[in-house]
């Protein structure tokens, strides 16, 4: 059985190599490992990385790039019975990441796995707590409820051609797709013994932007979902002293306070917007905002889950 790993990619050269080292070293008896590249202009050393380790490349035009039809241009172009997805700034705890992450599709325990992330050397401070949350050391599979994350994430080639994802979302296209398989009785599973390092090197308006996106993504998900005034200030303030309280545990309050409201206040801030603002924006102005062609890089992360009434958002 062959298992694809689909990465989309634009100007990723900081953590490419060592994401495609990681590959390289995996080991599996039970799985074959092909890597698919799809990119989406890059300017950088992106291409000449890929090409080093052989992986097959393919191409999406970038202003028609969206988060899901650049995944489904990757899986049509790749060999696999199952479809591994990973960030490009993500790269693996361990050498059997991938068959940890496949095993319950191939066992038909689920059809969607996906795994934990981890923070790295430059993550914040409030997104390791943001990671402790939403991805506990402990697997639930199959789990309740059609969470789950593309930035760590499998899924069997039958499930994803007949649901595929959506190429109009403007993020959470994964949970979209959960939902439907849900819908179907499908199962969706947790596999903590499958971890990655997830780095966002982001400018807090680039923090903002990826919530404001993911947000806006949520209401066609979950329409019954409203994200208020209060709401912001409530959650904004519940995030700030637990994070406060964390920090202080770890002693490392005065170094992390400014970092801890910074990220939450982008957090809660982008969120709100996300619901609200951005609906007047046309279709043609959404993807100029959402997804910018300069250094602008929006990843595609998850926001809270079906489990929780919080506006918690991932990734």
């Amino acid at each position: 059985m062959k298992a694809s790993v689909v990465i989309r990619t634009y100007n990723e050269e900081k953590y490419l190599d060592r994401l495609l080292t990681g590959i390289n070293n995996q080991k599996s008896e039970r799985f074959e490992i092909e890597t698919v590249v799809v990119d989406s202009g890059s300017t950088d050393k992106t291409l000449e990385i890929a090409k080093k380790h052989n992986c097959k490349i393919t191409y999406i035009n970038k202003e028609k790039f969206t988060f899901g039809r650049s995944l489904n241009v990757g899986c049509e172009f790749a060999n696999g019975d199952f479809l591994v997805f990973v960030s490009g700034h993500c790269f693996p705890v361990y050498d059997n990441w991938i068959h940890e992450l496949v095993a319950p599709l191939a066992d038909r325990v689920c059809d969607y796995s996906y795994g934990r992330q981890l923070g790295a050397e430059t993550t914040k401070f409030s997104e390791y707590q943001h990671f402790a949350k939403h991805f506990p050391e402990y697997s639930v599979l199959p789990q309740e409820g059609y969470f789950c994350n593309n930035a760590n994430a499998a899924i069997t080639r039958a499930a994803w051609e007949r649901y595929k994802f959506d190429e109009d979302l403007t993020g959470l296209e994964d949970m979209h797709l959960a939902q439907k398989l849900i819908s179907d009785c499908g199962q969706i599973g947790y596999v903590a013994s499958a971890p990655v390092y997830h780095i966002h090197d982001e400018s807090w308006r680039q923090v903002r932007t990826r919530y404001e996106r993911e947000a806006y993504a949520l209401q066609k998900i979950m329409p019954q979902m409203h994200f208020t005034v209060g709401d912001f200030f409530r959650y904004f303030t519940a995030s700030l002293l637990t994070d406060a309280s964390a920090a202080i545990s770890d002693r490392v309050l005065l170094k992390k306070i400014g970092e801890i409201f910074m990220f939450r206040l982008m957090f809660y801030w982008g969120t709100y917007r996300g619901h609200h603002e951005v609906r007047q924006l046309s279709a043609k102005m959404k993807l100029k905002y959402f997804y910018p062609t300069h250094h602008e890089r929006n990843t595609h992360e998850r926001t809270k889950d079906s489990r929780t009434t919080s506006n918690e958002s991932e990734q």
